[in-house]
């Protein structure tokens, strides 16, 4: 790879949809410190996921993790990167690892707390984020289709997984109703498909969308009805519900309000695949505050309460079953600079189909 083909690939804070392509702040000509590693983005999932990390990166720190000049971010994305250089003990030249990456052709990691699973990231700008976000897993490299299918669900589905399990230890608030906003989103398809498996459920699991997703919604069984937003009408206005918000779109989170009155038990907000102006809620909801759901304060929670052995098999476990169940998941791949702008927009402009799921390369 040439010098003029290294590149970050940033936005703009106060506007998400200027970008820009800028000459690397890591390249494999500069020298590495004794105890860091040079990793080299090999590819990576693009989703709905990503934008949400950008719209609330101020209020969750989402924009530290890889700093950028002022006024920019480097956009966090999951994926695969390859070990080109290393000065760290225990990590080698040629590990493959998956893991937490900007959109850039490099990233420089200081690895600790090596062992045979992976490491997580010393670097001093990163010390006091979420830990999740730190750890990088070896992964010795697999059939591609395995690698995209990787890079797409884990972290949508570990969101699901943390979901569904905190509803679950909620007692769902009471409720009997759980309506999900943008339900053809994946991370809502990976906690539906999670709740409609828990035995003998005295629940129903709902998904409001629109008329275009719908027919799509249906297809996948994750939900026992599907709801255009126009018909919310149509649902039980007296059993108690709780509102999953993976949307953020006010005008549909007022008519929930609205409609389900006292019988509402709970709000949470997920995603922002509406992309809101503010992130405050209308002043005049009626009912529960709607609360932001953060996965790695359940996902600290949860690792205590199983332990990490515990945790990661039930994880890989639901995990597993998720992915055989997607058989409606269209891989797209895209690969250089003007792909990967033009799979930005496309997702920032929630012009990508429900079934679609874009993996790049830079």
């Amino acid at each position: 790879m040439a010098d003029a083909d290294l590149f970050d690939f940033m936005v703009r804070r106060d506007d998400l949809r200027v970008t820009r392509f800028a000459e690397a702040q890591t390249r494999a000509d500069q020298p590495l410190e004794p105890g860091d590693a040079l990793l080299k983005v090999d590819r990576f999932a693009l989703t709905a996921n990503n934008i949400t990390y950008g719209l609330v990166g101020d209020l969750m720190r989402y924009w530290d993790f890889f700093p950028a000049p002022e006024g920019w971010g480097r956009l966090p994305v999951w994926g695969f990167a390859d070990v080109v250089q290393s000065r760290a003990e225990g990590v080698n030249e040629g590990d493959r690892v998956f893991g937490y990456l900007p959109l850039s052709s490099y990233l420089r990691v200081r690895p600790r707390a090596v062992d045979a699973a992976g490491f997580m990231d010393g670097s001093e700008h990163r010390r006091e984020l979420a830990a999740v976000y730190q750890r990088y897993w070896r992964a010795p490299r697999a059939p591609a289709r395995q690698e995209d299918m990787r890079a797409v669900i884990a972290p949508l589905f570990g969101t699901g997984f943390l979901i569904d399990d905190w509803l679950i230890d909620e007692g769902l608030f009471g409720a009997r109703q759980i309506v999900f906003a943008s339900a053809s989103s994946k991370t809502a398809l990976a906690t539906a498909f999670q709740l409609s498996r828990r035995p003998e459920r005295a629940f129903e699991v709902i998904g409001l969308t629109s008329p275009r997703n719908r027919a799509f919604c249906e297809q996948v069984g994750y939900y026992d009805r599907v709801v255009p937003y126009a018909e919310l009408q149509s649902l039980s206005a007296s059993t108690p519900a709780v509102f999953v918000d993976m949307a953020c779109n006010f005008d549909v989170l007022r008519a929930v309000y609205v409609h389900f009155g006292a019988a509402l038990r709970h709000s949470c907000l997920v995603g922002m695949t509406h992309h809101p102006a503010t992130l405050a809620p209308p002043s005049d909801l009626v009912g529960p505050a709607p609360q932001l759901f953060f996965a790695p304060t359940q996902g600290e929670r949860k690792r205590k309460e199983w332990g990490m052995e515990g945790f990661t098999a039930k994880l890989e476990a639901a995990q597993a079953a998720f992915i055989a169940s997607a058989t409606w998941l269209e891989l797209v791949h895209g690969r250089g600079r003007e792909a990967i702008e033009a799979a930005y927009l496309q997702v920032f402009d929630g012009k990508t189909q429900p079934q679609q799921a874009l993996i790049l390369s830079p």
